[in-house]
């Protein structure tokens, strides 16, 4: 008996150190990945994405550090105007930045905030980027999206270990009381003949196998990170980033249809007739290889069938569509319509696309899949405030949601109160 207390004390500790080296892990001070899904979608329309150059605000990188009283920060993020209006002498600094009024996010909690914070100093740091050979950076990319599965995996050892030692400790006082009453054992029998064995060992791999196998046929048909290579090198870093130009200028159907549509080359040409030769910073393709951005202009003089020489003698009526690869594909029975999320939600392009303005070769961002939008109809509040000027007036129709706000039975409305979570919205 003295053996297996001695074991058993052993398997104890093992079990508290591993305790203790995991806590770390739910100890961490806002997720990443989180961080940058909600940056991306409340931040980015007004920050750059490197969080080193100024946009229409302040570059954030070292904002932590700008602000003494890490609270006052948390209050400047949520209602910047009542900060500014209270006197704190940081707030009416940097409120002078900009001319820009700062929009208001209420809605953050703590937790919310943290990993914002989080995703800007990882990303500050370098520490997000991949490398010209695509391999640390995006190693460290990949383990930060997988920070919850490692979690889990070491809870799972955890519980399984603390089992184990039950199991092993039940087995032998269930041995020490038949030694007690004089009670003759049955013959052990090997791990491999004992029927117990062979059951659990069978119903652990049908639920692993079951899990991985179900895991990868979820995933069937998702698109998360496909780059195909496209007839021209476009960079949308250089003309969305760089040159500030608005996505509607190029997608502008969104704004008024379902299809974003590809523009023209015609599109291409309003400004690419002038700019004959590029001489922005230098392009690296997904490999790394350096691209002559003006040999891809003149690739798309080819399909305009325009001479640069002659400009005047150009006949739009004869220029042939580029053959873009497309990316972003939904199945044929799912209805989504651009204008309704840009136009009418306010939706911005980096929340579906991500940081579009950091691409050079564009790369599916989002998984699209039933479970994403719906989660995304689950979170995301409407413009429900019909009295205001930019409020939208058709949710004046919604009286019982209404008069619930006014009573403080609710305090905002959600996509899903007002059907986002029924089948014909989205299904043919």
């Amino acid at each position: 008996m003295n053996n297996n207390k001695c074991l058993f004390n052993q398997l104890t500790s093992l079990v508290i150190a591993l305790l203790v080296s995991v806590a770390p892990v739910f100890g961490q001070g806002g997720d990443i990945q989180e961080g940058k899904t909600l940056y991306i979608s409340k931040c980015q329309s007004c920050h750059s994405g490197d969080m080193k150059s100024n946009s229409t605000g302040p570059a954030l990188a070292g904002v932590q550090d700008r602000w003494e009283d890490r609270g006052k920060l948390f209050e400047w993020i949520r209602n910047n105007q009542k900060l500014i209006a209270s006197g704190y002498p940081k707030a009416v600094e940097a409120s002078k930045f900009s001319p820009t009024v700062m929009t208001t996010f209420p809605d953050l909690t703590d937790d919310q905030i943290e990993s914002i914070l989080a995703y800007v100093d990882a990303k500050a740091s370098g520490k997000l980027d991949t490398p010209k050979d695509g391999g640390a950076g995006a190693a460290a990319g990949s383990g930060v999206s997988t920070q919850n599965d490692l979690m889990y995996g070491v809870v799972s050892l955890i519980l399984a270990l603390v089992a184990l030692v039950l199991i092993y400790v039940n087995y032998n006082l269930q041995k020490a009381a038949r030694e007690a009453e004089g009670v003759k054992s049955a013959p052990s029998l090997p791990i491999y003949r004992n029927k117990t064995y062979i059951a659990i060992v069978a119903i652990v791999l049908f639920i692993i196998g079951g899990y991985y196998i179900t895991k990868a046929m979820i995933n069937v048909n998702r698109q998360i990170d496909y780059q195909p290579k496209q007839p021209i090198f476009y960079s949308h870093k250089v003309h969305a980033g760089i040159n500030q130009i608005n996505c509607l200028y190029c997608h502008g159907n969104a704004w008024e249809s379902k299809t974003a549509a590809i523009p023209s080359v015609n599109v291409c040409m309003n400004c690419h007739k002038t700019i004959q030769k590029y001489t922005g910073p230098e392009l690296k393709d997904r490999h790394g290889n350096v691209v002559d951005g003006t040999r891809e202009i003149q690739k798309l003089y080819e399909y305009a069938g325009f001479d640069p020489n002659n400009p005047n003698d150009w006949d739009p009526s004869k220029a042939k569509p580029i053959p873009w690869v497309k990316i972003h594909n939904l199945p044929d029975h799912v209805y989504f319509n651009h204008s309704q999320h840009v136009r009418v939600g306010n939706v911005q392009c980096q929340t579906c696309h991500g940081e579009i303005t950091a691409m050079d070769e564009v790369a599916q961002f989002s998984e699209l899949s039933m479970g994403w939008c719906v989660n995304c109809h689950r979170e995301t509040k409407v413009n429900f405030n019909v009295d205001s000027a930019t409020g939208n007036q058709f949710y004046s129709i919604y009286e019982r949601f209404h008069n619930d706000i006014k009573a403080g039975k609710m305090d905002s409305v959600t996509v899903k109160d007002i059907g986002g979570l029924e089948c014909q919205k989205c299904h043919y």
